[in-house]
This record gives structure tokens, C-alpha cells and sequence, in this order.
């Protein structure tokens, strides 16, 4: 059974998606870095977004062809970093153990990503500015949908969105 609508990115103009789905974004997201304690930017309470330039950001279990490899790819050349998707994907806690005991590596994750983590790893979280650098996620439905609360969930939606594409942001050009 499909569901009744799903959030994510859409890499697509929405003229392009199937006929009889639509789309509408909903919430811009904006990304942090995380970094160990031994990490170069780890002392950064903020870092401009072309403080990243010739960085390495880990990434593992990107999956070709997805929205968010196609967002950080298009991240990756507006700011001149490096996607690096090289090993599997353990999980989030494979990752924490990996930047906690790394002065190299570097992850992004959503602002609104609650994360937790053991005290000792002193893990740090980096704003991202000058542009902030947001994920576009929008509410995905099928038009036919006869669900009887989501014309009222898009609608809500709808109504929260007043930081859709604010100066000093960037997302890809989708």
C-alpha cells in the first residue's frame, strides 16, 4: 500500500515528477558541520561556507542517484569540498566513534538532527554561514490521495514555511 505522502528533497522541477504527483516545499533546513575535538575547525563556533573550500566531508552510504547525493554533490561544487562517500555506512554511532577520534574527518547533519553521544567524545557542532547552506525538504503527495487530514497537513505546512528561501541561504538550483 503506498503511503500517504512522504518529506524529502526533490531534485526535480515539480513539473517534471509523475503525472498526478505534486509537490510543495516545506521546510529549509539548515546543515551544521560536526567535528571531533581534534579537528581544525572544531574551536569555530561558525565558519563562513567558503571556509570549506578543499575540505573533506565524510559521508558514508551516500547512494548514487538519491536527493541527497544529488544535494551535497551540487554543495560539493558551489563551495569547492570533497563528498567523500568511501566506506559502508555502520550507522550513526560508527560515525560519532570515527569523528570523535579524527582530527580529519568532517560530517554534515541537519540542524533539527538530535544526536547523542558519550561526554567524553566532545563532539562539536558548526554553524554554517554566509551562506547558510539549507536542505530543501518538501511534502510529496499524490493528487488522487483521498486521505481525509491531508489537504489539513499541507495546509499546515504551508502555514510554517516563512523561512522558504531567505537571504543569506543557499540550496541547489533545483
Amino acid at each position: 500500500m503506498p503511503s500517504d505522502a512522504s518529506i524529502r528533497a526533490v531534485p526535480l522541477p515539480a513539473r517534471q515528477l509523475t503525472d498526478g504527483v505534486q509537490a510543495v516545499r516545506v521546510l529549509d533546513e539548515p546543515i551544521h558541520l560536526l567535528t571531533g575535538p581534534a579537528h581544525a575547525f572544531a574551536i569555530a563556533r561558525t565558519i563562513a561556507s567558503n571556509e570549506l573550500a578543499g575540505q573533506r566531508i565524510w559521508m558514508p552510504g551516500i547512494v548514487p542517484g538519491t536527493e541527497w547525493a544529488a544535494y551535497y554533490q551540487e554543495f560539493a561544487t558551489a563551495f569547492g569540498v570533497t563528498i567523500d562517500v568511501i566506506g559502508p555506512n555502520f550507522g550513526i554511532e560508527h560515525l560519532l566513534d570515527m569523528l570523535a577520534d579524527s582530527a580529519a574527518l568532517a560530517t554534515f547533519v541537519g540542524e533539527q538532527t538530535r544526536l547523542v553521544w558519550p561526554a567524553n567524545y566532545d563532539l562539536r557542532r558548526v554553524v554554517v554561514r554566509d551562506p547558510t547552506p539549507v536542505y530543501p525538504h518538501s511534502l510529496i503527495w499524490h493528487a488522487g490521495n483521498p486521505h481525509p487530514t491531508l489537504a489539513t497537513l499541507r495546509d499546515y505546512l504551508r502555514s510554517t514555511r516563512p523561512t522558504l528561501g531567505r537571504p543569506g541561504t543557499w540550496a541547489p538550483a533545483w
